[in-house]
């Protein structure tokens, strides 16, 4: 018998079969059944060892599709890189648009738009080489008209952008279709960080007037080249936008965004975006506050700290016991930062001993602050309260009847008494108000005699801090991930709009500051914020308190998240495109990302 296998062209003959069959036939009864076991057994074991092998060599990696759902409070009004203001502008932005280049978790930048740069050596030039195959979600192509004409949208007076303070003095030009230049007047390291800003799309806004710029539909219906686009907008009756759902941009630089889509829902309060996650409305919250996050302790939370550093400023130009710096030693001794964060922040965040976050001092590879006072210790251990008002007495200050500290200095008529009063003035925020009866119970307990002052946040900023009406002033700081303090602490910067709260002035530490911002080698650098430091520790001009945990609630399934350098909490989303609840096993040989 022949056994033929038939072929598009010829037929094909298997002497191989004429010879198994005849070798099958020739077996008795009992032996063609052992054949057949052990044949099945053959084919059984090499289909388990193939199998072991095969899942022994697969590798795990991202899969394609799913999404997310997220609640956040308020309500986006401009979804524009240029003009954004508020939580939910920002997070929109962030997923929408791409820079020349896209800030990273780590602290770092990634070229984005942008293939390439080149920094000249007097650290006055900055020229990006595009890439050339990058687009807008509507299939445009950017090139370096749409830089150009977004950095002088963002320079134009009319618009008043938020962010128009970063570019002054910038000057900017096209070289090519697909080259920009940015030339500076002086030399300031922290440039790069403006490199993060979306690109608007001439070709989309080009024919908006100034005047018109705010008011524009692309405010709520973008189209930007970043790793989202949006797919629909849900309405409130009003016209309000309740939720955005986006979808992955394949065409994104970075790579197309593992996750489908995301769904942003937005509400008025944080007890709304409780109730969502509660009832699964929603899946994902950032920015909770403690007492929310107590309901939430079956979900999963994800915590980084925030850039921002709470503490107390000293305005030693209106309180004259301020200016004792025996005065401002033993305060600081007073204060028990680590208990502060457990009891007001319900130990979501960090005690701080200098003005900047440990997580952004570790990124540029410097060592954060140890404590300026030896003494200080656990409250476990001390009584930090009872241990400054030792301090205080043994620099002759006195308790008096009223259990407040006072102290006489010269003789007879020339003699005059100082008691230990002043006033501790703040917003009108829990986290703040709490925080500041913290430290007023301190001080207290240690013998001093502090008014407590509660401001809204628009009659601080106008009444109190613009025109330094303030003894002691709680309040915070956002510090760049470049870690320019030239706004807060230079002494040029003392007077409204400076941001130099605590009216701080050493000439050793502008020297200093002056110097980082020309600096571009991390190793100066950290020398150089080190040197900086060590002044600012050595005048007290302020107590640092805390820097905030930023708090993120998302699904378990989530894989890919990194949330690393919070600097804003929109700053969440700059792995989003590695995010991924879907999983594929291939052999090594077919991952690609």
């Amino acid at each position: 018998m022949k056994h033929l296998w038939q072929s598009a062209s010829r037929p094909v003959y298997v002497p191989l079969f004429d010879t198994a069959e005849g070798l099958y036939r020739s077996f008795s009864a009992s032996g063609r059944a052992l054949f057949l076991f052990f044949a099945g057994l053959l084919i059984v074991s090499a289909s388990g060892l193939i199998y072991i092998l095969n899942n022994s060599l697969l590798v795990a990696t991202p899969g394609y599709g799913g999404g997310i759902s997220e609640g956040i409070v308020g309500s986006p009004r401009f979804i524009n890189p240029i003009l954004a203001l508020s939580d939910a502008d920002r997070d929109l932005t962030t997923l929408v648009y791409s820079g020349l280049l896209r800030a990273t978790p780590d602290g770092d930048y990634l070229p984005d738009l942008a293939a390439s740069y080149d920094i000249s050596d007097n650290g006055r030039t900055y020229t990006f080489a595009l890439r050339q195959d990058a687009t807008f979600h509507d299939g445009s192509p950017v090139t370096a008209d749409d830089i150009v004409f977004t950095i002088a949208k963002t320079q134009d007076p009319v618009l008043k952008s938020p962010v128009r303070a970063n570019w002054d003095g910038v000057a900017v030009g096209k070289v090519d279709d697909y080259t920009v230049r940015f030339s500076l007047k002086s030399a300031y390291s922290p440039f790069i960080e403006n490199m993060i800003l979306g690109i608007l799309p001439k070709h989309l806004w080009q024919d908006v007037s100034g005047e018109e710029f705010p008011f524009s539909e692309l405010n709520t219906s973008p189209i930007g080249s970043g790793p989202f686009r949006i797919n629909t907008i849900a309405r409130t009756p009003a016209g309000i936008p309740s939720s955005y759902n986006l979808s992955a941009f394949k065409k994104y630089e970075l790579g197309e965004p593992y996750l489908a889509n995301l769904t942003l829902r937005f509400y008025q309060n944080e007890e709304a975006v409780v109730s969502a996650l509660q009832s699964g409305e929603i899946e994902a919250a950032s920015e909770l506050s403690p007492s929310s996050l107590e309901k939430l302790q079956s979900f999963n939370i994800v915590r980084s700290p925030l850039n921002r550093v709470f503490g107390v400023f000293f305005n030693q130009n209106q309180s004259e016991v301020l200016r004792d710096i025996t005065v401002r030693q033993a305060l600081q001794k007073a204060v028990d930062r680590d208990s502060l964060v457990v009891e007001i922040l319900g130990g979501y965040g960090a005690a701080l001993e200098g003005p900047v976050p440990p997580n952004i001092l570790a990124s540029r590879g410097i060592s954060a602050a140890a404590s300026t006072d030896p003494s200080y210790q656990s409250i476990d251990k001390v009584d930090h309260a009872l241990l400054a008002r030792q301090f205080f007495i043994s620099k002759g200050w006195e308790l008096g009847g009223d259990g407040v500290l006072f102290k006489t200095t010269g003789t007879g008529k020339k003699a005059q008494t100082i008691r230990l009063a002043f006033t501790l003035s703040t917003g009108n925020v829990p986290e703040l108000r709490a925080a500041a009866e913290f430290v007023r119970a301190a001080w207290e307990r240690m013998g001093a005699d502090v008014e407590v002052q509660i401001y809204d946040q628009g009659d601080l900023s106008q009444n109190v801090i613009r025109p330094r009406k303030y003894d002691a002033l709680l309040f915070g700081e956002v510090v760049g991930r470049e870690l320019d303090l030239f706004a807060f602490w230079h002494s040029s910067q003392r007077n409204d709009p400076g941001l130099n709260i605590a009216l701080y002035a050493n000439s050793t530490a502008d020297a200093a500051l002056e110097d980082l911002r020309k600096t571009v080698d991390q190793d100066a650098r950290a020398m150089l914020y080190k040197k900086f430091e060590a002044e600012l520790a050595k005048d007290i001009p302020a107590i640092f308190l805390y820097a905030p945990d930023f708090v993120y609630t998302i699904p378990q399934d989530v894989y890919g998240l990194n949330v690393g350098f919070i600097g804003t909490p929109s700053d969440r989303f700059l792995s989003v495109q590695s995010w991924h609840r879907e999983t594929d096993y291939v052999w090594p040989l077919f991952t690609n990302r």
